[in-house]
């Protein structure tokens, strides 16, 4: 058990790429964009390490993996990176203008037009270089999580925000918005929310919420909290604790399902790391209805079992659901699972 953790950690190692950190928030200039007019296209998706699944408003699957990005239109693959970045992506991102945003490890945040891309680094102004999550806000400003802080995108220049300002740390996991315009931000170190004034530590019983690695706000206003304290639920007054085993992504279905990748061993220690480092196939793919949602006591359904990893759940227009492995990218319709990486 010990060597393959060990091999894992190596394994995660290789990637964490020393990112600098420049606070220069001047205003950016999309200079010497790549315009492509053709996407290498496969009948299969990636394999290897699928972090993030998303669906566009035309109903393409967007899928930001360590091969690149790809797009599936329902018919076939299209690896939308392949001719302009060799970079690892993390995270994919459509805003309110069907533009796309696309976070790496190492190289930014890529832009996408649907025509060209422009690249945005820490010679830009952009915290950091290795980001992890994208966010819209209501006012349609993108923010960027990254391991240097996080970054505010008006449109024109980038605003950063770290521990001096009062983040509660400068490595960033995830970011949500509630029905007030408060941001809650889950964090290496802790979780906190921001008023636009000043950041508060989440607390239960006194104790900070510990390497929250996913965080979103579902639809009756409830704040959700994945990490190694567990799955948590805020209503405005009171945490209420659904597992403690550890949580690395939570997911709100149309129907108000929550759906969880969690690992089945309680209590790693995963602090300081872009991904837990466990190889063990011990992950498993949960969904909590609302009998299970209305009384923690009642176990959540096991969706899937026997994965190293799960990332980046999503829904699909047609109610599928769709996520991210350390092997590819898989679909689940309510029966079966379907494998991308392969014919």
């Amino acid at each position: 058990m010990n060597n393959a953790i060990n091999i894992s950690i190596l394994l995660l190692l290789s990637f964490l790429i020393n990112s600098c950190s420049d606070n220069n928030h001047k205003q950016q200039r999309l200079n010497n964009p790549k315009v492509l007019s053709h996407y290498p296209s496969a009948a299969h998706g990636p394999s290897g390490i699928v972090r993030t699944v998303k669906q566009d408003r035309k109903g393409n699957i967007w899928i930001a993996s360590w091969k690149g990005v790809f797009r599936y239109d329902g018919k076939s693959f299209s690896n939308v990176t392949a001719e302009v970045s060799t970079a690892r992506f993390f995270g994919v991102l459509e805003d309110k203008k069907g533009n796309f945003w696309l976070a790496s490890i190492g190289s930014g945040v890529y832009y996408y037009d649907g025509k060209s891309f422009h690249n945005f680094t820490t010679k830009d102004g952009l915290a950091g270089n290795q980001v992890t999550e994208i966010y819209a806000d209501k006012a349609g400003h993108i923010w960027f999580c990254t391991d240097a802080g996080v970054s505010r995108y008006d449109g024109k220049s980038f605003k950063n925000f770290t521990t001096k300002d009062g983040l509660s740390s400068n490595s960033v996991n995830s970011i949500t918005e509630d029905k007030t315009g408060k941001l809650w931000f889950g964090t290496a170190d802790y979780a906190c929310v921001y008023d636009g004034k000043k950041y508060t530590i989440l607390r239960h019983e006194g104790k900070p919420f510990k390497n929250v690695r996913s965080i979103i706000a579902d639809k009756n206003g409830n704040i959700w909290l994945g990490g190694n304290d567990g799955l948590w639920r805020y209503d405005g007054t009171i945490f209420r604790n659904y597992t403690s085993q550890f949580v690395g992504y939570i997911y709100e279905d149309k129907n108000g399902n929550i759906w969880t990748s969690s690992d089945s061993v309680v209590n790693r220690d995963f602090k300081h790391v872009s991904q837990p480092p466990t190889q063990t196939k011990s992950w498993i793919l949960s969904r909590y209805n609302s009998k299970s949602l209305s009384d923690p006591s009642t176990p959540p359904e096991i969706i899937r079992s026997g994965e190293a990893l799960i990332f980046g759940i999503t829904e699909a227009n047609d109610g599928s659901i769709w996520f991210g492995t350390l092997n590819g990218v898989h679909r689940y319709n309510g029966n079966r699972f379907t494998d991308f990486k392969t014919k």
